[in-house]
């Protein structure tokens, strides 16, 4: 099968979208004013066509040859995912764990037929969406041979049921393919991660994907009706159902299962009517604490607003442009039902008790009222990924952890989290670097906070870097109370701390679960158990 051209084998997105000169130039001179010193000199990503790739170690048998690409770009390109690592691994030129071979069913009977030969083979298999994975979760990292599955053939909306609001969708839909066929339908999954545009369905729903809202629907899980997998050891599929009682539900257990127990082919989703009424505020607050306290008390209100974004002064000024003393709110209600101005004039009483000052509403059918942070930071949003490839590319060690805890262990966590970040950025990069923090999703109980860390590093060096980093950030979430990850999955990058996290028992009961489905264990080898 012919592979796709438009992808970025090394990096983020696609090759079309990467910085333009202005945007380089204008990234590299603020950088430039943060880190004062740094080697900002610039290093090329590698022809994928001289490295040393190894020849596949496998040959498909004559029914799936069709199937199966043993391309050499094709492969680098499903060989790891897109975190900060696997940028840095393939500018270096790093050949090692990549498949032998992708694989590419285009029906649900050739999922089957391909585990079947790799359990009979004992051959590895990695299933893969859109491959932005930044965990580690869509790498073969592992000695021996191995394929990749790549669902992304089966990527149509086989059915719409308008009167329940609900879609049987094929696993391995993009996202803006997904959404534009159910646009005909006034219909919408409104499910839009930072990664919209180049993860899939499935990779969703094996991720435990976060997406657009940050109340009530804020993962995969809430807008998912019933799941069809495929596993070595059979097929199934979920009842379809609003809700049940009836045991320990089946959903859950492939929902954030990352490939391990089945491979996910399709699925009953939960739409929406597209939202008519949108309103839009930025709030600024003089001191974090209070931003905090205001944050909380929208949480808590029961209004439940799309998005309840709080950025603190370090990454609003960086990825919104504005200065602020304390943090910067980002509040939106929407609706397809009715005017939501009386949810936004609420919340923006909640956050003035707390000193909060409006600088800008926006109405989507009105012009902007004020300085309108939310569009900027919206903008550098969708542009973050690419911008990290580019500081990748100058020597710079640049993470996100996202998280999550209790609004009344949020004070210490917060500072722990941050204060193991600023001494492992002192002692691996010398000090030079800037730590953020940003709330991605609000619950009632507690916030998912979503920190960003920019520090100069060395060329050569920027991995082990990173690793020293990572881990040092990772084991004071852990130690800490929070979550090893809220929305971004486990993957082999987390194992260590996710290990931790889950009770000895559930471990013991996901192996043998494992055990069952995958008696070969060919599936997503070292993710999970």
């Amino acid at each position: 099968m012919t592979p796709r051209t438009d992808r970025s084998w090394w990096g983020w997105g696609s090759d079309a979208a990467q910085l333009t000169a202005t945007e380089t130039t204008e990234l590299v001179d603020r950088v430039a004013l943060l880190l004062p010193g740094h080697d900002l000199t610039d290093h090329e990503p590698p022809d994928p066509h001289a490295l040393a790739v190894p020849p596949p170690r496998v040959a498909p048998p004559s029914a799936l040859a069709d199937l199966c690409s043993s391309d050499v770009v094709d492969r680098l390109s499903h060989a790891r995912g897109k975190a900060f690592r696997d940028v840095v691994r393939n500018l270096h030129g790093d050949v090692s764990h990549i498949p032998d071979l992708v694989v590419r069913p285009r029906t649900e009977e050739d999922v089957v037929a391909v585990l079947d030969w790799c359990t009979s083979s004992d051959l590895p298999v990695v299933p893969y969406g859109g491959g932005s994975s930044v965990v580690g979760g869509v790498e073969p990292r592992f000695d021996g041979p191995a394929v990749t599955l790549d669902l992304t053939a089966l990527d149509r909306v086989l059915e719409v049921d308008p009167v329940s609001r609900g879609a049987r969708i094929q696993a391995g839909a993009y996202g803006p393919a997904l959404e534009d066929q159910l646009r005909p339908h006034d219909l919408t999954l409104r499910h839009f991660p930072q990664s919209f545009e180049f993860s899939t369905l499935g990779g969703w729903l094996a991720t435990r994907a976060g997406g657009h809202f940050a109340t009530l629907a804020t993962h995969i899980d809430d807008l998912t009706e019933s799941i069809r997998v495929v596993s070595p050891a059979g097929t199934g599929e979920s009842r379809r159902l609003p809700g049940s009682g009836a045991g320990p539900s089946p959903d859950r257990m492939f929902l954030g299962s990352e490939g391990t127990l089945g491979v996910i082919t399709e699925a009953w989703m939960r739409l929406q009517q597209r939202p008519r009424w949108q309103r839009t505020a930025t709030v600024a607050f003089g001191s974090y604490d209070a931003a905090v306290s205001a944050t909380r008390a929208v949480a808590q209100s029961g209004l439940h607003p799309a998005n309840c974004r709080l950025l603190d002064p370090a990454e609003a000024l960086i990825n919104a442009g504005t200065a602020v003393d304390g943090g910067l709110l980002i509040l939106a209600f929407e609706s397809a039902d009715h005017p939501v101005d009386a949810w936004l004039e609420r919340a923006l009483e909640l956050v003035a008790d707390h000193g909060g000052t409006v600088l800008a509403t926006r109405d989507r059918a009105a012009p902007v009222q004020g300085e309108d942070a939310s569009r900027s930071w919206r903008s550098a949003f969708i542009r973050m990924p690419y911008q990290r490839d580019a500081l990748a590319r100058r020597s710079m060690v640049v993470e996100t952890f996202e998280t999550a805890c209790t609004w009344d262990a949020f004070p210490s966590f917060h500072a722990a989290v941050t204060d193991a970040a600023r001494r492992a950025i002192a002692e691996v990069c010398g000090g030079q670097g800037i730590v953020t923090c940003r709330f991605t999703h609000v619950y009632p109980d507690g916030p998912a906070p979503y920190y960003g860390i920019y520090a100069g590093g060395r060329w050569g060096s920027t991995l082990a870097q990173w690793d020293e980093v990572k881990v040092a950030v990772s084991t004071a979430i852990a130690d800490n109370g929070g979550t090893i990850t809220h929305h971004h999955a486990v993957g082999r990058d987390h194992r260590p701390w996710y290990d931790a996290q889950r009770p000895d028992p559930f471990a013991a009961a996901l192996r043998a679960a494992k055990s069952a489905l995958d008696p070969a264990g060919i599936l997503n080898p070292g993710v999970l158990v």
